[in-house]
């Protein structure tokens, strides 16, 4: 029996019918990396058709974002694991620079600004929502972030040892939160952001926005963790 040789990163890709962006999603995973898709109940293939085209597929029957995102993280093996949607709003080829930093040792936690390409990239309710959340993050932490967007990368080590516990919208908020608190280099870097394919489960209407916002304020209002680190800051 052969041996399958361990990833140079793994890609959580939190899916849930999104049959319609898989392909141009796995297509644009960097050779080398392991794309984790992590279905979270979907009801139109995506699962099988994820397996079709060479992705690995973890199963996460509890429903939410953070569920999915964690069971990812759980199920990965390299050193340095990245996020992205699974919509086709964002390019995983765009996070090979994110990985290069945390390799080189000059950030803990890259993330990825969105920068919309096209007028209906970012529905006005979900950029409001994604605004007042920032300011809030940056009165919280101190960190001069300008987005919570989901394109991301860190080492899996770290990202366990933070004790993640929101399954639902907080949990990328959460893990800045945490990451902050535990003195980490966080970086922000603008990203190319597309219209997405399919509609938004998250923020696709102003109700789904409501409920992130509710999920994320949850998260700002846990007393800061007291960890060991090193000094935190935004490049």
């Amino acid at each position: 029996m052969t041996t399958s040789p361990a990833p140079d990163v793994d890609v959580v890709l939190p899916c849930l019918n999104e049959a319609g962006a898989l392909p141009w999603v796995l297509a644009r995973v960097p050779a080398g990396w392991r794309a984790l898709v992590v279905d979270n109940g979907s009801t139109d293939g995506s699962a099988d058709l994820a397996r079709s085209l060479g992705a690995t597929v973890v199963t996460e029957p509890r429903r939410g974002f953070g569920a999915a995102c964690h069971a990812g993280l759980t199920a990965a093996t390299a050193d340095v694991v990245c996020f992205c949607d699974c919509d086709a709003s964002l390019d995983p080829a765009l996070l090979a620079p994110f990985v290069r930093e945390i390799r080189a040792g000059t950030s803990d936690l890259v993330l990825g600004r969105r920068r919309p390409t096209a007028g209906g990239a970012w529905p006005v309710h979900a950029r409001a929502g994604n605004l007042a959340l920032a300011r809030m993050l940056r009165r919280r932490t101190g960190l001069r972030l300008h987005d919570l967007g989901p394109l991301r990368a860190a080492r899996r080590e770290g990202l366990l040892a933070l004790g993640l516990t929101d399954r639902r919208s907080g949990y990328p908020l959460q893990m800045v939160v945490r990451a902050a608190d535990a003195g980490w280099r966080v970086a922000e870097h603008d990203v190319p952001y597309l219209p997405r394919t399919g509609v938004s489960k998250v923020t696709g209407t102003w109700r789904g926005t409501w409920h992130a916002v509710r999920d994320m304020r949850r998260v700002l209002a846990e007393a800061p963790a007291v960890r060991a680190g090193r000094g935190s800051g935004v490049r």
